[in-house]
């Protein structure tokens, strides 16, 4: 599989480059991607700094890293090295309180913090005490629109300002003069797109361990197994260990070994990391949400029925819409998971008990009284408890993916 990513460096003001920024991209174009900025963030950290790391893009100079909202509140700059790293905040993160406070936990920990395409209010006023780096993008406001507050931050302390979007050797001057002390843009270079080759993560897998860590006590044994079983995440894991972002006083020896140094609430980051860089790529979220309601929908109609098949049927609800969210045939992506002939019935659409249950479960979504009444019938249950399992079945979906995220 190849991965992409676009740099475009950072000059002083003797035009020497000094650091760079990654711009995921999603082809050689060099084109901007038809995904989120966050989505394009955990990409960028999955595909490359777990893979080669950003070290090995940058040629040892820092990396500029976009920060959005949503990579705020799931702390995915906690997979980077806060030595190698400046996370560029960007326009689409609101100065609250409760940022604030996040953004302050980051700077405690070493981490370098900048703002992209800055537009001051009085808000922004306690950031810019944990703020290194000002970006301004020269473009959407002119450099004679911002020549009074360029004026004003150059007389605060630790603060360095930086002209993006400089197009012209005159805009560099006049930039110059008024003071900014770094620069980029198209004058300079465009964005270079390096191609790197990286494992194909099995998605599958991936999907296997999301649902193990949702439960309320991890089974480390197992989420080292399945971890075992995908040569990709694997490799990801360990990058993620060695990567510089925690430091390391002994090496580590096996898979389990990682995921314990790691801790619980690590990898439950780490895997709604992987989540949210490619299991539903290009797919709605609400794919990924209606299968974790349909796995908890589907254990406790099994509690009810048979308590052993239980696990079985959290699987076959939690598996049922994996064909829509990768775009492939369910025949395919049954032949990779390691699942016992009855679960690979079930999801193959061939009549079981547990395909009987994800039967109830598809009814009661679409609303439809008699496909329910008939489901119903066939494994012979009431379905005045299903309102009740439903409801429990939602509120154990939002409530651990507040955990993860």
């Amino acid at each position: 599989m190849k991965v992409f990513v676009a740099r475009q460096a950072i000059f002083n003001r003797r035009k020497q480059v000094v650091a760079y920024e990654l711009l995921f991209r999603d082809g050689t174009s060099n084109s901007f991607p038809n995904i989120a900025d966050d989505a394009a963030t955990a990409k960028l950290i999955m595909d490359n700094q777990l893979n080669l790391g950003t070290r090995y893009l940058t040629s040892g100079k820092k990396a500029l890293i976009n920060i959005g909202p949503d990579s705020l509140n799931q702390e995915l700059a906690h997979f980077l090295p806060c030595q190698d790293v400046i996370l560029e905040l960007l326009e689409t993160v609101s100065p609250t309180s409760e940022n604030y406070e996040k953004v302050k936990g980051l700077f405690h920990q070493n981490y370098r913090l900048a703002l992209d395409d800055f537009e001051y209010t009085k808000q922004w006023e306690p950031f810019l005490k944990l703020i290194r780096l000002i970006k301004f993008d020269i473009q959407q406001n002119s450099l004679e629109q911002i020549e009074e507050l360029v004026c004003e931050f150059r007389q605060r302390k630790n603060m360095k300002l930086l002209a993006e979007k400089v197009e012209t050797e005159a805009e560099f001057e006049q930039a110059k003069e008024m003071g900014f002390h770094f620069f980029q843009g198209y004058f300079f270079a465009k964005p270079r797109v390096i191609q790197q080759n990286d494992i194909e993560i099995n998605h599958a897998i991936v999907l296997l361990i999301y649902a193990e860590v949702l439960k309320p006590h991890m089974n480390i044994d197992k989420i080292a197994r399945f971890f075992a079983q995908d040569t990709a995440l694997a490799y990801k894991l360990l990058r993620l260990i060695n990567s510089g972002v925690f430091p390391l006083k002994k090496r580590i020896e096996s898979l389990k070994q990682a995921l314990v140094y790691l801790g619980d609430e690590r990898v439950k980051k780490f895997v709604g990391l992987i989540m949210t860089a490619h299991i539903a790529e290009g797919k709605p979220t609400e794919l990924t949400r209606l299968s974790i309601v349909r796995s908890r929908f589907c254990e406790l109609i099994a509690k009810s029925l048979n308590p052993t098949i239980r696990s079985m049927s959290f699987l076959t609800g939690l598996f049922s819409l994996l064909d829509a969210i990768l775009d492939r045939p369910m025949d395919q992506v049954v032949s990779r998971l390691p699942f016992p002939e009855e679960l690979q019935d079930a999801l193959m659409g061939k009549h079981n008990l547990l395909y009987y249950i994800l039967n109830v479960v598809k009814a009661y979504e679409s609303g439809s009284w008699w496909q329910l009444q008939e489901a119903c019938s066939l494994l012979n249950i009431n379905d005045q408890r299903l309102p009740e399992f439903h409801a429990d079945a939602i509120r154990w979906a939002d409530m651990y993916n507040e955990t993860l995220y």
